[in-house]
């Protein structure tokens, strides 16, 4: 059995964005700038995905996104930052928890760090509901995610980011 305890200090956290390449993600460019540690692998967890992000000053984690199966939670341990929510913005500080419910651009949303100089950590928490589909509102893409078990027990994932304008047919191709 896995120890369901892990502190903080024992997290391994690796880099994301500046140019790092995450395998089926392609390259992030410097304004996405964060140090991401994985925490619900580690204890176990099942039905929830959690983890521990830094994000270094004026940059976010992630582009502008919505998620149609995942509802995300977040919680600010330290430094201060904005919370992009639909078409309105919002000051995040140290010890505020943020809802991010499922949906479509309205509740498309971005952490940013808006500091000079401190970094702007918190713990982020997600339901790990599959298939996902998510929404980028500011570049029109759109990412589907499904995680199955082949019939040999491999864990897979099937991820494509295509353009949302880039519709074919049902039949088109067979």
């Amino acid at each position: 059995m896995t120890n369901p305890i892990l502190n903080i200090e024992d997290i391994a956290f690796s880099d994301f964005g500046h140019g790092h390449e995450e395998p089926g993600m392609g390259k992030a460019n410097e304004k996405y700038a964060a140090r991401l540690g994985s925490v619900s692998t580690m204890i176990g967890a099942r039905d929830l995905g959690y983890n521990v992000c830094i994000i270094k000053p004026k940059s976010a984690a992630f582009p502008f996104h919505a998620h149609a199966a995942i509802e995300e939670m977040f919680f600010i341990l330290e430094g201060v930052g904005e919370l992009r929510l639909g078409d309105k913005r919002y000051p995040v500080r140290k010890g505020d928890f943020i809802a991010c419910p499922t949906g479509d651009k309205e509740t498309a949303h971005q952490i940013s760090n808006t500091s000079e100089t401190d970094n702007l950590t918190m713990i982020a928490v997600s339901t790990m509901r599959y298939p996902e589909v998510c929404q980028y509102p500011d570049s029109g893409k759109v990412l589907t995610i499904a995680r199955f078990e082949t019939p040999e027990g491999e864990r897979k994932v099937l991820r494509r980011m295509v353009m949302e304008d880039t519709n074919v047919g049902y039949w088109e191709g067979e």
